[in-house]
């Protein structure tokens, strides 16, 4: 590979929850695979994201980006649409002037647009399943780019479909975990901690472990302490509404919400187990995977990517989603019934280790890349030319 070689790396957003840590681990995956080429990073605004890229980007770049989010659909079908066809063209430039762009996530819509005309310079990392109407223009916005496609797991491909016109590959999201997992303290005879971190949105199902919690007798109840973790995207009216909840339902003595904050390695080390109770599918879920990794086996929703990070019954239990008495009454077994579950710890670690480990990740990155890199060296576009130019005596 040549030394001049340029990749750009374009994220949607800038915090630090779980399609930002994988963002950023692609781009660590890339700049130890290609060492010495010059990695530009393009962000929409700068943020908590930008400490843990900055040792891996040549420069990082903030740029207003065309991003599809579903509480901005009326304002980008109306007013922003004309800034549409700017946004492609920029990103049309860049991704000629660049030998290869990976693109995080497939609501970037100026980029997935713009890859229609230099699809063998693009890869598109797809890591939602939408639903309605968005999940039409996605699939529709995916299959117009003919980039190729890397896919966080079996059901994030099962929704979008095969691409005919390009390659796609199944690549589970690498996540960093702790050298070894926490061991096991809970026995029984002081209260369950049952962690529940994420975004509060409609999908991660706070309401439904709240629910749960609220239903079960006071005897039970008094044996559960759960944290709930996260802050709400660009919203201080959902988490108002979640506390006010946790209040109503008379949990304020068992519940406990708390902010996101960038490492949440303290809650995984206070957790005994921890809660994924998503209402709607999850492409993956990373909170799951890092659970295995500190050794917290994770209850989770039977839905989306889910069911492929937990072993039901092995590393850790499915639920049926939005199903209340069903999470209750599994709560209810791992309480009383602590050494039924003992094993999963050891077995969740060495699933991920073999399966979600960061290496194992960045090795599929890294080769996916490389074998478009040689794709693109093969029909040298504008930004090999401009580059022998520059480099003729």
């Amino acid at each position: 590979m040549h030394v001049n070689m340029r990749i750009a790396c374009i994220h949607q957003g800038y915090e630090l929850y779980g399609s930002d840590r994988s963002f950023a681990e692609s781009v660590a995956a890339l700049r130890a695979a290609f060492p010495s080429a010059d990695i530009e990073v393009v962000l929409p605004r700068s943020g908590p994201i930008v400490q843990i890229l900055e040792p891996h980007a040549s420069r990082i770049v903030f740029e207003p980006l065309w991003v599809l989010r579903r509480q901005a659909i009326l304002r980008l079908a109306t007013i922003e649409m004309a800034r549409l066809p700017f946004a492609v063209l920029r990103a049309w430039r860049r991704m000629r002037a660049c030998d290869l762009t990976y693109v995080n996530t497939s609501i970037v819509a100026d980029y997935a647009l713009a890859a229609r005309f230099l699809p063998r310079k693009a890869v598109l990392h797809i890591h939602e399943i939408p639903e309605g109407a968005m999940r039409r223009v996605l699939v529709g916005l995916m299959h117009w780019s003919h980039a190729d496609l890397i896919f966080n797991s079996r059901a994030t491909r099962a929704t979008f479909g095969e691409p005919k016109s390009a390659r796609s590959h199944v690549v589970y999201n690498g996540v960093a975990g702790p050298a070894a997992p926490e061991p096991m303290t809970y026995d029984g005879k002081r209260p369950l901690r049952v962690l529940l971190l994420g975004r509060i949105n409609r999908i991660k199902g706070q309401e439904v472990l709240l629910e749960a919690i609220a239903s079960m007798p006071a005897e039970l109840k008094s044996r559960v302490e759960v944290r709930l973790v996260g802050s709400a995207f660009e919203s201080i009216e959902r988490e108002r509404a979640l506390a006010e909840l946790v209040e109503t339902m008379g949990l304020a003595g068992q519940v406990s919400a708390l902010p996101f904050i960038p490492d949440p390695s303290e809650h995984y080390r206070w957790a005994d187990i921890v809660t994924v109770p998503s209402r709607r599918p999850e492409s993956l879920g990373r909170v799951a995977i890092e659970a295995m990794a500190y050794g917290r086996p994770p209850l989770v929703s039977a839905i989306g990517g889910l069911v492929e990070v937990v072993a039901d019954g092995e590393t850790g239990w499915h639920v049926p989603p939005g199903d209340a008495a069903a999470l209750a009454a599994k709560l209810r077994e791992i309480i009383i019934a602590p050494e039924a579950w003992r094993g999963f710890v050891a077995a969740g670690r060495k699933r991920y280790e073999t399966i979600f480990s960061e290496p194992v990740a960045a090795a599929a990155i890294a080769a996916i890349a490389a074998d478009k890199l040689k794709t693109t060296a093969a029909r040298p576009g504008r930004a090999a030319t401009a580059r022998q130019a520059e480099t003729r005596p």
